[in-house]
């Protein structure tokens, strides 16, 4: 019998497991007076083991997602068995599959419409996300992330007839839902969508939304570092150069509340460009008191640090939950 102890926790779940002689769920009285369905979630995983001598114990102290909960108990049945069990969702359900078969399908709270489940029947079973972006490298990174969801992940260039969405919004949020909420309502997918930007603090939050055209229509790298530069030419205390990369990233799916989630890179705005990484803004975009700039960052440590890695966090924390919620 393994001894190693396993473990999920973020911000709203909480799970510890082990791999022992027995199958059994258990969690705090709180979680069993609001949730009927532990003891179902137990049978369901039972059905799993039936060729197996050993089971798992695991103790749910906090708990928002049925598929996170599912997901826990099938990676460690996975890792203790070296059975090739995989976790996806579909129209809210829960599907665990081995190879080419379907052994479990866990139905959300007051199950869901046959017509909605299976759909076109040449389509395969699994939620879909689609990233509204062009960029093959933001997409790889999203579909690494939500490859732990049991989500594939699609972008734009999918979708080659799809209008343009014009960013008409005076703040990231807006930009951002009116990507999301106007592709999402055009295809009928669950879609995310960003806007990101430079705020710089003495020029009131400038460029913010207009970064990526702060030297006009017709705006580089180059010539939007140029005219930042040209903005602060009369600044010459560091401290009074502060600014703050920003990005919020939007999830949507017609019909419901959309999931926000936004964050802050703090620094300041170098007096001339060092660095050769990165793009944009970041060979001016000194990192906190560390001196160095974002260009002079690897692609690793930028990640790890970033606006975007922040957000992309507070995302994956709070996307599990927010599925599962919101899905009908």
């Amino acid at each position: 019998m393994s001894d190693k102890i396993y473990e999920y926790k973020d911000d709203q779940d909480w799970y510890i497991g082990k791999w022992t002689d027995f199958n059994a769920v258990t969690a705090m009285a709180s979680i069993l007076e609001g949730d009927s369905e532990l003891q179902l979630l137990k049978e369901e995983l039972t059905a799993l083991l039936a060729q197996e001598e050993k089971g798992f114990a695991i103790t749910v102290i906090k708990k928002t997602s049925d598929f996170r909960l599912i997901s826990f108990a099938v990676d460690m049945i996975a890792s203790e068995t070296k059975r090739p069990l995989k976790v996806t969702q579909h129209q809210g359900a829960v599907l665990v599959s081995e190879k080419d078969k379907l052994l479990l399908v866990h139905l959300p709270k007051g199950g869901t419409g046959l017509t909605k489940f299976f759909g076109d029947r040449n389509q395969s079973l699994g939620d879909t996300i689609l990233i509204a972006t062009h960029n093959e490298g933001k997409t790889k990174e999203f579909r690494q992330l939500f490859a732990q969801l049991g989500l594939k992940v699609e972008n734009l260039n999918q979708y080659p007839d799809l209008p343009e969405v014009e960013e008409t919004g005076l703040t990231f949020e807006e930009n951002a839902r009116l990507k999301a909420e106007t592709i999402a309502k055009q295809t009928g997918k669950i879609v995310l969508a960003d806007d990101s930007g430079l705020k710089v603090d003495i020029l009131g939050g400038l460029p913010g939304v207009w970064s990526a055209r702060f030297s006009g229509a017709d705006a580089t790298d180059q010539s939007n570092n140029a005219k930042l530069l040209h903005e602060l030419a009369m600044v010459f205390d560091l401290k009074k150069r502060s600014a703050q990369f920003h990005t919020t990233l939007v999830a949507a799916k017609t019909g419901k509340e959309s999931l926000v989630v936004e964050a802050d890179w703090p620094g300041y705005i170098a007096l001339e460009p060092r660095g050769e990484n990165g793009f944009g803004y970041d060979p001016l975009f000194i990192v906190g008191e560390t001196g160095k700039t974002s260009a002079e960052l690897t692609a690793q440590e930028k990640n790890e640090i970033s606006h975007r890695g922040q957000a992309v966090k507070k995302l994956m924390e709070a996307f599990p939950a927010w599925l599962n919620t919101h899905l009908s």
